[in-house]
């Protein structure tokens, strides 16, 4: 029980270690276009539009068509 508390509380420290605010100097390294989630935003909207319209099942896009990829 002791151990586990121990365990317990040395994982939240390092938690809350990591919680820091990004210096103004870093900003820069953080803006690049490498470090986006999602690095090219265009091709992952295309991508999930090709992948709607060709599901039979309605999902979360706009574009909606049949199974076979008709639109």
């Amino acid at each position: 029980m002791k151990l586990r508390c121990l365990l317990l509380i040395w994982l939240l420290l390092t938690i809350i270690y990591g919680c820091t605010s990004v210096k103004s100097w870093e900003r820069g390294t953080l803006a690049k276009p490498q470090m986006a989630q999602e690095p090219t935003p265009l091709q992952s909207v295309i991508r999930a539009h090709i992948y709607s319209s060709r599901e039979a099942a309605g999902t979360a896009g706009a574009a909606q068509g049949g199974g076979c990829g008709c639109y």
